[in-house]
């Protein structure tokens, strides 16, 4: 069981949340290319280590969060609460 700590409802099973994908800036719609639209949309890094996701907690808070967990162990950092970066850092 993965346990995900959700910043509003607290931990929570994977289960009762939707991994979205990688957190990665949008592209400037006035401004962007093709290619760079096709690269936000359809290609991720998936590296081994640290990697900022973002989920969707629907049994509970159904809000969307980021939060940044190690994809070889599957550690969590310290969810961002709402109005902080990642890991609580202000």
């Amino acid at each position: 069981m993965l346990l995900v700590p959700c910043p509003h409802c607290g931990p929570r099973n994977a289960t009762d949340l939707r991994y979205v994908g990688e957190a990665h800036p949008r592209p400037d719609p006035g401004t962007a290319s093709i290619e760079e639209w096709r690269a936000y949309l359809y290609l991720e890094r998936n590296p081994a280590g640290w990697l900022r996701e973002t989920w969707y907690c629907r049994s509970g808070c159904r809000r969307y969060f980021t939060l940044e967990r190690n994809t070889a162990t599957n550690e969590f950092r310290q969810p961002a609460l709402p109005g902080n970066k990642v890991g609580g850092r202000a």
